[in-house]
């Protein structure tokens, strides 16, 4: 016997249909790449989208084709996401902080037929369009169209989406592809990740029903959270859905310009990496600056320092909720939320688990292995391979890349080395190719580095194995200090004595001004172990 329910597929024109006609109060604030301030609402969001879906349907995109993005946060952006997926085409995100060669590739990889960008890439767009294989034609995402030389049309915006006409939603299979995001490509080249339009809509939902996204139309969300990384975090259907206005920053994403619009738009609720927040604290430490609306943050992508959250949370009152996803599980996975019964904890004991990536979302499984496949116990002790499995996660790359880390009961293999315990609290302990193998056991650089990031002269600090003839491998613990502070290899050793196992404390301590991060705010480890590839451990 079948249910007698009314069959609505999950499509994300939903989203912006729903706050359209309901939430006709919210606002969607951005600040533009010409410098000033937009503001409109949900209702004009959806109109401009049907525009642009009935102009990209005129230039001959069909259902399933890819349109690159080469984009900010803002208005536009947003526009072009609801509409390329409304009439069925696949919006295609590029993160410019890539190398443009990474980017062309990237773009040939997807098969995108148009290109959209910021005119702040103009100088990106005309240094690979010699390369591009499949691109028709360029929009300019401004009022204008800066000179630039592509050897094909170049349109602007404004004009595309001008002209009079309806446009309704194509009716879709929820199973169509929606949008395709890639990896940031650490080792070997980047994956595709095809996210349908179902998937999209089960993320929202997801996202919706933790502590660490929960909003509702009081609230005004800043995604400092780049629409090109990892889906957007979801933040572009899931405001919507529940009627909080959108504060989209563009692209001044440094720690003045986010507590400007912070303050000056009554910012309740924001979302980035660490090394955003870095920025934000530093910026507020050095004017003396207080926060006067934001009450949630969260703060994904990479593991936060203890150190960050208690700044947060002890200095400015605002609560902090560590999250982690991956593309590939488009990317919500968990969330790091005081429960029961660690409510009856201490506030040290707490921060113990706030600093963990947290315990699974409903509509994911997750689970630690060994090699052979064998789980782990959840004992907050034992290592193992994080793998992950749920309607939101990947059951492969597209075009068949990557396919070892699919296994055939369904589960995928994450890449990462984490620990769980009696509480289903997960704990990254590290990217299985940054673990330190010493003697035989597992040294995690995750954590001496969080722990490192509590001394109050460090900036920022990043742990990398240096091969050692005895032990196989041994920590170096990399620094870069805060502007006029001063430390050496002693007191760190000491600030860290106590808290880690003796044989985890670091050989050797290097101070750089600098350290390297990838393309979504992640330590390049890689670059760092290239740099120090001849260092020697002294006696």
């Amino acid at each position: 016997m079948r249910g007698l329910m009314q069959d609505w597929p999950m499509l994300v024109h939903r989203f912006i249909d729903h706050a359209a006609r309901n939430h006709k109060g919210a606002e969607v604030v951005s600040r533009t790449i010409e410098g000033g301030v937009h503001r409109t609402g949900y209702g004009q969001i959806q109109t401009r989208a049907k525009a642009l879906a009935r102009a990209l349907k005129r230039k001959g995109i069909r259902p399933g084709d890819r349109i690159a993005t080469l984009a900010w946060n803002t208005h536009r952006h947003l526009e072009c996401w609801y509409g390329i997926a409304g009439m069925g085409a696949v919006y295609h995100t590029l993160n410019p902080r890539l190398h443009a060669d990474q980017i062309a590739w990237i773009a040939n990889h997807g098969g995108a037929r148009a290109l959209f960008y910021d005119n702040c890439f103009a100088p990106i767009v005309e240094a690979i369009a010699p390369k591009l294989k499949h691109v028709e034609f360029f929009v300019a995402l401004g009022d204008e169209v800066s000179p630039i030389k592509t050897g094909k049309k170049v349109l602007p915006y404004e004009k595309l989406i001008a002209g009079k006409g309806n446009f309704n939603w194509e009716a879709l299979d929820e199973n169509s592809a929606c949008g395709l995001c890639y990896t940031s490509g650490t080792t070997g080249d980047p994956k595709g990740v095809l996210y349908s339009q179902r998937s999209n809509v089960l993320t929202a939902l997801i996202a919706g029903q933790s502590s660490s996204l929960h909003m509702g139309p009081r609230d005004r969300m800043m995604p400092a959270v780049p629409m090109f990384h990892a889906n957007g975090w979801a933040i572009p259907y899931l405001a919507p859905m529940t009627g909080a206005s959108l504060v989209l920053p563009g692209a001044k994403l440094d720690g003045a310009s986010l507590y400007e619009m912070l303050e000056a738009e009554g910012v309740t609720i924001t979302a980035g990496v660490p090394t955003v927040w870095l920025n934000l604290l530093q910026h507020m430490d050095q004017n003396r600056l207080k926060l006067s609306h934001l009450k949630r943050v969260c703060i994904g992508g990479a593991a936060v320092p203890r150190a960050m959250v208690e700044r947060f949370e002890d200095d400015y009152g605002v609560e902090v909720t560590h999250a982690w996803g991956m593309t590939e599980m488009s990317p919500i996975g968990a969330r790091s939320s005081i429960k029961p019964p660690l409510d009856k904890l201490s506030r040290e004991r707490q921060l113990d688990f706030k600093v963990k990536q947290g315990f699974p979302h409903f509509g994911v499984e997750m689970k630690i292995t060994d090699d052979k496949g064998k789980e782990r116990p959840h004992d907050g002790k034992s290592f193992g391979r994080l793998k992950v499995k749920g309607p939101n996660v990947a059951r492969a790359y597209f075009k068949g890349m990557g396919k070892e880390a699919f296994e055939k009961d369904g589960w995928f293999d994450t890449g990462d080395v984490a620990t769980m315990d009696t509480h289903s609290f997960m704990q990254i302990t590290d990217r299985s190719k940054d673990v330190i193998k010493s003697g035989g056991e597992w040294i995690s650089t995750i954590q001496i580095e969080n722990l490192a990031m509590g001394h109050p002269a460090v900036a920022e600090a990043a742990a990398i194995g240096i091969a050692h003839p005895k032990w196989d491998e041994r920590p170096l613990l990399i620094v870069v200090l805060k502007p006029g502070a001063t430390a050496d290899k002693e007191m760190l050793l000491a600030h860290l004595a106590g808290k880690v196992a003796k044989w985890w404390l670091p050989d050797a301590v290097a101070f750089v001004d600098e350290i390297p991060h990838t393309a979504t705010g992640k330590i390049r480890k890689t670059e760092l172990r290239r740099r120090f590839a001849d260092f020697k451990f002294t006696a």
